[in-house]
């Protein structure tokens, strides 16, 4: 097959998208036009249509799509009719409030069935969605919500977490503040928190304006190309770039990546354990498992609530089958202890998956010894939010995996690893991970800047996307990833622009500059370390002692979970005097990330404006 997909692309991706419902069948398969692809032209289709009505038509109406639980252990299910009439009692609310197919909707809630129902509303009726992760803070939700010019935003009164209340709303009322294009929002109650004022006209109760609607609602047929969602994800600016996807392109993608990567059968409980408001949560949460008509469990709070063996309590209740979940989870669960697993019966278990960032060897090799018990392969899979789907993987049973590395590419994908100077590296020899040709489910562009979108992903390389990511390929033509090469770390599965923290930080009042560095952590993959200088009002008494200087690092980590969300926060703040920086003002993160790291600078240090700068930071003076 895979073969196939390289030697007769067009060929093989019109079989695929055979497999799925189209209102009209595509007339052209590729139009490639660097960096501009279009698939599966002259088609129209719909998300919704293809993730509900083709089972429901099918006879499959009572087979359950979503198990639900929440994390003080109240639970829900739902049939695919029964998220079919869901699906359409929101998108007729949506309708009331005159959204209509191209406008933006945000979605700022937490793992809640009415989340995943909004989703696929929007998709229903061809309004763009644009999910907003719940950790996000009001001030980053602000931006995303200017930027994608909303028209709507559906939130709740609070998410738990940890058995605390995330208070959801009152960051949308903050945010709304700068948001003119804003005409409605739709509150969920969920925690029973108090809300921020409701404004008559603007803010409606979910319950009151969702629960009368009819739950008849014709999915359109939108054009293959349609845009279906933007998601917001860090770059080395400060800003965040809206990846945009498409309809037909994005659906044949994630159809077909989890038909074979998790091998679906009939019986399986599906559990990924991501975020809606992350890539992995569309695509393996709501839109590729529901294409394919599985049971998907959805669980809404933290793995380790109230104890460290909730989620395997929870897999040996469900009998989950199929479990997906990002490493700095793994290595979390390794720090808690074998004996949390081994309390459970986790023989339902045939697959196990990684997501997110590259996982160590170790990990994986706990992973599959205490959780698969030596009988549960693994899928590893390296993808990311502008991929769509997954690119380079195992498949289960038919690929020999590898402890570390993501082996080797989905249907469809051709990967290379280039030197600087774009020749190709030898095997063994670590390079710069390129993508040599378009697949459906690549981002179109990036939300209102395509220039952005061409020289960020085209602009080094020509008509091959740049990945941003470093690698290597064995000789056996295995792929083993290595991380960033841009100034783009990955926090506990989370990709944070180091640009967008350092904006936040120097938006603090006291604050005259700061670089962000990531390194090495055992448990996170990658922990933040901020170099901070502090304008002259700031500096001097006040830092001059471990205790305010260690009053004042608390101060700017609070300062940046509430611009953008804690889960950004600095792990270690250091202040210094002045940052290392060329004659041309560019300051070198590559001194400090080493510095970061307890090395040593050894590198080319002949550009630096002032050498005793690093000989400070080194505390040589």
């Amino acid at each position: 097959m895979y073969r196939r997909s390289i030697d007769d692309p067009e060929g093989f991706w019109a079989e695929q998208a055979a497999e799925l419902h189209w209102f009209d069948p595509p007339q052209k398969i590729l139009q490639w036009s660097p960096p501009n692809a279009k698939w599966f032209d002259g088609g129209t289709t719909n998300l919704s249509f293809n993730c509900l009505d083709r089972h429901i038509d099918a006879g499959r109406g009572d087979r359950t799509a979503l198990l639900w639980e929440g994390e003080p252990k109240d639970a829900l299910a739902f049939t695919y009719a029964q998220v079919r009439d869901e699906t359409n009692r929101v998108a007729n609310a949506l309708k009331q409030l005159g959204v209509v197919a191209g406008d933006r909707v945000i979605i700022y809630m937490g793992m809640v069935p009415e989340a995943v129902f909004a989703m696929l509303a929007c998709a229903r009726i061809g309004a763009i969605h644009s999910v907003i992760f719940g950790g996000f803070a009001a001030e980053a939700v602000r931006d995303r919500t200017r930027d994608a010019g909303a028209k709507v935003v559906l939130t709740q009164d609070g998410t738990w977490r940890r058995g605390k209340i995330v208070p959801l709303q009152v960051n949308v009322e903050h945010a709304l503040r700068e948001c003119p294009n804003v005409e409605a929002t739709v509150v969920l109650r969920r925690t029973g928190n108090d809300l921020a004022s409701m404004k008559e006209g603007r803010d409606y109760d979910w319950h009151a304006l969702v629960g009368g609607q009819s739950t008849t609602c014709d999915a359109v047929a939108l054009p293959a190309e349609h845009p279906s969602f933007i998601l917001y994800t860090s770059g080395t600016t400060g800003a965040p770039k809206g990846v945009m996807h498409t309809t037909g392109g994005f659906l044949v993608g994630a159809y077909l990546s989890t038909k074979y990567v998790f091998d679906l059968r009939d019986g399986d409980i599906y559990w990924c354990t991501a975020d809606i408001g992350w890539i992995t949560g569309h695509s393996y949460i709501v839109y590729g498992p529901l294409a394919n008509g599985a049971t998907v469990l959805l669980y809404e709070g933290a793995v380790n609530h109230p104890g460290p063996d909730r989620c395997w309590e929870m897999i040996s209740r469900y009998r989950v089958s199929i479990f997906y979940t990002a490493p700095t989870a793994i290595r979390s669960f390794v720090k808690w202890g074998d004996e949390h697993p081994r309390k459970h019966d986790l023989g339902s278990l045939r697959l196990l998956g990684s997501v997110g960032e590259p996982i160590n060897p170790e990990a994986w090799m706990w992973y599959r010894r205490v959780i698969g018990q030596e009988r549960c392969p693994i899928v590893d899979t390296w993808w990311q939010t502008e991929t769509g789907s997954i690119m380079i993987t195992p498949l289960p049973g038919a690929i020999p995996t590898v402890p570390g590395s993501c082996t080797v590419p989905f249907f469809g994908v051709l990967p290379q690893i280039l030197r600087e100077d774009g020749t190709e590296a030898a095997s063994n020899e670590g390079g710069l991970l390129v993508i040599a040709r378009p697949w459906p489910s690549m981002l179109r562009t990036v939300w209102g800047n395509a220039e952005r979108y061409r020289e960020t992903y085209f602009g080094r390389f020509g008509d091959k996307y740049f990945t941003g990511d470093g690698a290597r390929r064995d000789a056996n033509g295995n792929f083993w990833v290595m991380g960033r090469v841009d100034d783009v770390v990955n926090v506990a599965g989370h990709r944070l622009g180091t640009a967008e923290i350092e904006s936040a930080l120097v938006a603090h009042p006291g604050v005259a500059e700061a670089a962000v560095v990531g390194r090495p952590d055992e448990l996170k993959g990658q922990a933040l370390v901020a170099f901070v200088t502090l304008k002259a009002s700031r500096s001097g008494t006040e830092v001059g002692g471990p205790s305010a200087a260690l009053e004042l690092a608390q101060e700017l980590r609070g300062w940046v979970a509430k611009e953008i969300g804690k889960f950004a926060q600095p792990d270690e703040v250091r202040f210094t005097d002045a940052l290392p920086k060329t004659r041309s003002g560019k300051i070198m993160r590559r001194l400090l990330g080493e510095l970061a790291r307890g090395e040593v600078p050894r590198g080319d240090v002949t550009t630096l404006e002032d050498l005793t700068v690093l000989a400070k930071l080194r505390g040589e003076e």
